[in-house]
């Protein structure tokens, strides 16, 4: 079965997203902050990761450049997310190596979408 991480300091996005992988087949993995999603990722590389920018610790950003700075780092696909509409944050992350973006609040059809976009499903 792949995994997926999902990184965020919200357990509600957490809560949701969960859902949205399991009914695809996944099995998930949590993150609170950006250094514990690291740590996860250290001990088994997951075939998807939804990251969010703004969390404790370490943000999306230095996350996601940490990750792909790993050996195998560039396997997963990455969905970074964030709340506001800002382009230039976004243009960031699809610079810094994210797979695709999506901005909060999704559900199950925007977060299914992105991931048939990036070919996970």
């Amino acid at each position: 079965m792949r995994t997926c991480l999902v990184a965020d300091d919200s357990s509600v996005v957490r809560k949701v997203a969960r859902h949205i992988f399991e009914s695809h087949g996944f099995s998930v993995v949590e993150a609170s902050d950006g250094r514990q999603a690291l740590d996860l990722v250290l001990r088994e590389m997951p075939a998807a990761i939804l990251l969010d920018w703004s969390m404790p610790t370490m943000d999306g950003f230095d996350v996601l450049k940490a990750l792909r700075a790993m050996p195998g780092g560039d396997q997963p696909k990455v969905m970074f997310c964030a709340v506001e509409n800002d382009l230039a944050t976004l243009a960031r992350a699809r610079h810094g190596g994210a797979d695709e973006t999506i901005l909060k609040p999704f559900d199950h059809q925007v977060l299914t979408a992105k991931m048939h976009a990036v070919g996970l499903i």
